[in-house]
């Protein structure tokens, strides 16, 4: 019998959508070993996020508050999740590919003995018992990673996963008392500069509208009023950001942001395979380049060979008339 602790993703008292692709890869795990799953919140004042996550099938949702744990420090957040991890004799943690994940999870494992699998975007059945499968070389393969240790620590693509649906019972809120410690001293909180924007997170998105390094300094000028005709977030190839037409936060791909959303616009986009590791998994990729033979076109839904600076307003104007 397992025992699964999925950690929530939160931000500013908001539930990140994350946190429910990261149940789902959860409800699967606890139904292949005939386990059951607990979801938590650490933070400071995490009740109304909590509350949130009663409706998904946990066995319970626990209520981590610690002052230390306000701003999200690798340090006390590693503590504060192993030690819920050992009270419940959990024998798998799950979070996402989050920042806050991506910083934590490793410390927890190192605190648990535990073994670990990143970025994993699947189950298998393997001879050497569960695999957890991941991607490598920039998706161009992928690998089933079989964990001996007692405890397993996964951190989850989240775009590989769909959404978990509402289970219909309430799960318990239930407090823990964190005690963060020493692991609070080793590092300080001083401020954080976060991006102030009025469109949707990228990796939240449910369109995006990605544009390529050919796009240059007109970059914004062809990306925006798409984006926001459509209400969706921007997104950019590494060369495009390296080249400063588009900030980093816009970045997609391999070494950026992986995405999913409902509709993927790519924009003078080629199609390198560390870009396509960050987007291939968004359901209709509409792909627009005066190239027809580059590799964007071999995953798009919808190809038009066609220059951006062209076609892009061109769309614009047409979507704004059948609107009208």
């Amino acid at each position: 019998m397992s025992k699964i602790l999925v950690v929530a993703d939160h931000d500013g008292g908001a539930l990140k959508k994350i946190t429910l692709n990261s149940i789902e890869f959860a409800k699967q795990w606890a139904a292949k070993t005939g386990g059951s799953f607990d979801v938590a919140v650490f933070g400071q004042g995490v009740g109304v996020v909590a509350q949130a996550l009663t409706g998904y099938g946990a066995a319970a949702v626990h209520a981590v508050d610690h002052a230390d744990l306000a701003h999200a420090l690798a340090g006390p957040q590693a503590k504060a999740i192993a030690d819920l991890a050992k009270s419940l004799g959990a024998t798998g943690v799950v979070g996402s590919t989050s920042s806050m994940a991506k910083d934590a999870l490793p410390r927890v494992a190192v605190r648990l003995g535990a073994g670990m699998a990143s970025d994993v975007i699947g189950l298998a059945d393997t001879a050497e018992g569960l695999g957890f499968r991941r991607p490598m070389w920039a998706g161009n393969l992928t690998g089933d990673v079989v964990i001996d240790s007692a405890v397993k620590v996964i951190t989850v693509r989240s775009s590989a996963f769909d959404v978990a649906a509402a289970s219909g019972a309430v799960s318990p809120v239930q407090a823990f008392a964190a005690e963060p410690g020493a692991a609070s001293a080793r590092a300080k909180f001083l401020r954080f500069d976060g991006t102030v924007s009025s469109r949707p997170d990228l990796t939240e998105a449910s369109v995006v509208v990605a544009g390529g390094r050919g796009l240059k300094d007109r970059f914004a000028q062809i990306t925006e009023p798409l984006a926001d005709l459509l209400g969706g977030a921007i997104g950019a190839t590494r060369a495009a950001v390296d080249d400063g037409y588009a900030p980093n936060d816009y970045q997609v791909g391999q070494t950026g942001k992986v995405v999913a959303p409902g509709l993927y616009f790519a924009i003078a986009i080629s199609g390198a395979v560390q870009h396509l590791a960050g987007m291939k998994n968004s359901k209709v990729i509409v792909a627009i380049n005066k190239n027809g033979d580059e590799p964007i076109f071999k995953v798009a839904d919808y190809g038009l060979i066609a220059d951006a600076f062209t076609a892009v307003p061109e769309l614009v104007s047409k979507i704004k008339a059948l609107r009208s």
